[in-house]
């Protein structure tokens, strides 16, 4: 599967979430939900997947988590705030230069129309 075939599963899945249980609910019960659902359409997922920093050569577990790593191609960040923030995707990109990722995707599921909150981040 590409990486486009990916991304759409990706958001009909959101989508599908969204619908089923609407804004409000924790960050963690939404990443859960994802989980489920990508692993429904066929997708290969890692939850929580530890993100290692290489700093000359060290190699430092420093707690870096990714929510889901899909086809370990594209990284999803769940997220359940009031809004994002730039922050929000400065930390995307971290994750898609430290795994070599070139596809991430940022879902807010706290927003009335989640098409409001889904950004797609090309490195």
């Amino acid at each position: 599967m590409n990486l486009e075939e990916i991304f759409k599963t990706v958001l009909d899945c959101s989508f599908k979430i969204h619908t089923a249980l609407g804004p409000g609910l924790l960050e963690s019960a939404y990443e859960e939900c994802l989980h489920y659902e990508l692993i429904q359409s066929g997708l290969k997922v890692r939850k929580q997947n530890p993100l290692p920093l290489v700093y000359k050569e060290v190699k430092l577990e420093i707690g870096y988590r990714i929510d889901l790593l899909v086809e370990d191609s594209v990284i999803i960040e769940v997220k359940s705030v009031e809004a994002l923030c730039d922050i929000h995707m400065a930390q995307v990109l971290t994750y898609l230069r430290l795994s070599g990722c070139k596809l991430g995707l940022l879902v807010n599921f706290n927003v009335t129309h989640l098409k409001d909150g889904i950004k797609r981040v090309i490195l």
